[in-house]
C-alpha cells in the first residue's frame, strides 16, 4: 500500500506541476480578458473565497482530510449505519473485512474530543510539513502512516490475544 501510496502521489505531483505550467502560459495569454470579464455576485461565496486564498496550502491539504473525518465521525452518528461502520470503519484482526478498515479506520473517531484533538495537532503541523514534502506527499505519508498503524494494531492484538475493535490509526 504504501509503496503504490507513494507512487501515485509522485505521479499526481508530476501532473499537477504539468497543470500548473500550462496554468500560468494560459493567464498570460489571457490577462486582457479579466478587465471585460464581470465581477461574480454574492457576498457568501467572496468571504469563502477570501478565506480560502488566505490558506497556505498545508492547511488547504488537510482541510479535506478534516472534512473526511468530520463525515465519518456523522456516519458513526446515524443508528443505521453502525453496522457498516463497525465493519468497515474499526480495525480487527479477527474480522472478515481485513484490507479496507486499515485505511478506513484512519478517519473514524468515536469521541468528538478524540476527533479535535487530532484535527487540532494535524491542522497546527500542516503548513510545515507540506511545504517540506509538498501536498502530494503529505497525503501519502498521511495515508501510509494510517494503514502501517493499523497493521502493527493487528499484530500487537495477535501477540496478545486481545480481539477487540479499535478506531483511528
Amino acid at each position: 500500500f504504501t509503496g503504490s501510496a507513494f507512487g501515485s502521489a509522485a505521479i499526481w505531483q508530476y501532473e499537477s506541476l504539468k497543470s500548473r505550467v500550462q496554468t500560468y502560459f494560459e493567464e498570460a495569454r489571457a490577462d486582457w480578458l479579466d478587465k471585460i470579464r464581470p465581477q461574480k455576485r454574492g457576498d457568501f461565496r467572496k468571504q469563502v473565497n477570501s478565506w480560502w486564498n488566505n490558506l497556505t496550502e498545508g492547511q488547504r491539504t488537510v482541510t479535506g482530510i478534516i472534512a473526511a473525518n468530520v463525515f465519518v465521525f456523522c456516519l458513526w452518528r446515524l443508528p443505521g449505519m453502525r453496522r457498516i461502520m463497525f465493519t468497515y470503519f474499526t480495525s480487527d484482526p479477527s474480522s472478515r473485512a481485513l484490507c479496507s478498515p486499515m485505511l478506513l479506520s484512519t478517519f473514524s473517531h468515536f469521541s468528538l474530543f478524540h476527533m479535535a484533538a487530532n484535527m487540532y495537532v494535524l491542522w497546527s503541523f500542516s503548513s510545515s510539513i507540506v511545504s517540506l514534502l509538498g501536498c502530494e506527499q503529505f497525503i501519502a505519508v498521511y495515508l501510509s502512516a494510517g494503514v502501517i498503524s493499523t497493521f502493527v494494531s493487528y499484530v500487537a492484538k495477535m501477540a496478545t490475544g486481545r480481539f477487540e475493535p479499535s478506531l483511528g490509526a
